[in-house]
């Protein structure tokens, strides 16, 4: 598979100008891959997508198109005393899935960020063998790995599956249609026969972590340790 076959074909999206939604379409010319910066594609090597403090990569030649990103690393997209950011915009404008590349691109062509990436998007998503195009729907077959990985977010799920209501109820300890508890609320039964719950709204500043954070702090600390870190940032 050429690492650039995402790149070379030129799309254009009626998105773009019209209030109507409808598919992209290809035009029959191709451009060359871009000298003035490196292109990210991605590595095939390694199985999780990625994302944290500024933004991270995926699987299957390609990014994540969930990331968090820095204050500082949005100033610079934003402010552009790099002109960097227009250039790389521009180009993606005529890429397909381009959110699933553009930061990427261009926080590895930016000496001042290019280090600065966690190598994990915080999802748990399962592919098929070989991928298709989206992946596959999560069900309670999955409920154990989606625990054991320690990841806070998890896609796709179908509509009203039953993997929604053990979650609900095992990790979140939410009642049907209720409210995660908190100590940032109160949950009283009413008086009415129906014996519904009336909750109050107690201190929204008030947060104690739970076995979900004490998860995600295992994630975090396992990525940010693991050996070869300052060597995977921009792979």
């Amino acid at each position: 598979m050429c690492r650039f076959h995402r790149a070379k074909p030129l799309i254009i999206d009626p998105g773009l100008y019209s209030l109507q939604k409808t598919d992209v379409f290809w035009v029959t010319e191709k451009r060359s891959v871009p000298t003035a910066f490196k292109l990210f594609t991605g590595t095939s090597q390694n199985p999780n997508p990625f994302v944290l403090v500024v933004a991270l990569m995926a699987d299957f030649l390609t990014g994540s198109a969930w990331m968090m990103l820095s204050h500082q690393f949005m100033e610079f997209c934003l402010w552009g005393w790099d002109n960097l950011p227009r250039t790389v915009l521009m180009y993606y404008a005529n890429f397909l899935s381009s959110p699933e590349g553009y930061f990427h691109t261009v926080i590895c062509n930016a000496p001042e960020f290019r280090n600065t990436t966690v190598n994990h998007d915080l999802h748990f998503i399962s592919w098929d063998n070989p991928p298709k195009q989206h992946p596959h729907f999560l069900t309670l077959s999955d409920f154990p790995r989606i625990v054991s990985s320690n990841t806070p977010f998890a896609r796709k799920f179908g509509r009203d599956d039953p993997v929604l209501d053990k979650i609900d109820k095992e990790l979140l300890g939410r009642d049907p249609d209720g409210f995660v508890p908190s100590v940032w609320f109160d949950a009283l039964k009413s008086n009415t026969t129906n014996d519904n719950l009336q909750y109050t709204v107690r201190s929204v500043s008030e947060l104690r972590p739970g076995p979900g954070a004490e998860r995600l702090k295992t994630l975090i600390t396992g990525l940010l340790s693991a050996d070869g870190f300052d060597e995977k940032h921009c792979i």
